[in-house]
């Protein structure tokens, strides 16, 4: 049996509802702790608010991320494909590379927010529309981010010609992720493309499900499926005692409402420390290599920091390999 690499753990932090120096202190606070750090591409807000809460666009945001961290690997999770002309979101890939030293590893999606792909002008094609334009993206991207000098790609959505992407990734490649838990599309995609999968929310049985429906993909198509990285992000709603945990359960409802907040609880830490180690252990088991805590601001910063100064360095010690 191929023996597993360590547990790593990391963060993904939407970059909203703070000004952009406090983002900053967070990216170099998680620096010196964790293994990934990464943002989402939403236009607008998340939870939906109509897009009036404090939002920044995700390429720029990243730059921001690579020049004032030096450790942490760095991600975005996920592009959304039908919002760039792809070719240029490569060049954009490359650049984030470069000032972050080689430590980016872009995820691409199809979109699911159709009120912010209407009020910034897109259109809101179908599921298998915006599916076939991330196709289309990820033939231009992994060209251009590949080995060839050139890149050429008739696409129904996306074109290129003879496109050149010069300087390449720092380190001669660039890892790149899908996600979703869509039960044919995504985990085809991720096969044939990515280094790496990831889903947001979803409980340890249905994670273990999606990742063998992943096995199955790879194995389609020749492909080792311990060669994919598997990651899952997690709502922190964790507590530094018990009565801050009760009210991090509560947020869970006013932030999502009442139907939709025992989903969320179901993908999320929750409790205290020893609770949320549980829970790791429980993701670890189901087939996970990368564990992310997803914020969103403000959070309650004494949680936060048990969480990494406590619950990190044992999740390290538990699962070393």
């Amino acid at each position: 049996m191929t023996k597993r690499a360590a547990l790593q753990l990391g963060v993904h932090l939407g970059q909203q509802n703070a000004p952009m120096a406090d983002m900053a202190l967070l990216w170099k606070r998680f620096d010196d702790v964790v293994d990934w750090i990464s943002v989402w591409d939403h236009l607008y807000e998340a939870p939906p608010n109509g897009g009036k809460t404090p939002h920044f666009e995700a390429v720029a945001t990243l730059g921001a991320l690579a020049a004032v961290t030096s450790q942490a690997r760095i991600g975005c999770l996920m592009f959304c494909a039908p919002f760039r002309n792809p070719a240029v979101l490569a060049k954009s890939c490359v650049a984030i590379d470069h000032i972050s030293g080689g430590r980016f590893e872009p995820g691409f999606g199809a979109g699911w927010h159709e009120p912010e792909f209407r009020a910034h002008g897109y259109d809101f094609p179908s599921t298998g529309v915006r599916f076939d334009m991330l196709t289309d993206a990820f033939e231009i991207i992994t060209g251009m981010l590949g080995p060839a000098a050139t890149t050429t790609h008739r696409g129904e959505h996306f074109s290129v010609d003879d496109v050149t992407c010069v300087p390449g990734p720092l380190n001669g490649s660039m890892p790149l992720w899908a996600g979703g838990r869509g039960p044919k599309r995504t985990p085809a995609i991720a096969a044939r493309y990515c280094s790496g999968w990831n889903v947001p929310y979803v409980d340890p049985v249905e994670y273990r499900r999606l990742n063998q429906q992943l096995d199955a993909a790879c194995e389609a198509i020749g492909r080792d499926p311990a060669t994919l990285e598997r990651s899952i992000n997690l709502a922190f709603h964790m507590g530094a005692d018990r009565a801050s945990a009760d009210t991090e359960l509560q947020r869970i409802i006013d932030q999502w409402g009442p139907e939709t907040a025992a989903r969320v609880t179901g993908g999320a830490l929750t409790g205290l420390a020893d609770d949320v180690l549980e829970r790791i252990g429980a993701y670890r088991d189901a087939g996970a290599d990368l564990v992310n805590v997803a914020l969103r601001l403000p959070v309650d910063d004494d949680a936060l920091e048990m969480y990494l100064t406590d619950v990190v360095p044992q999740a390290r010690t538990a699962w070393p390999s």
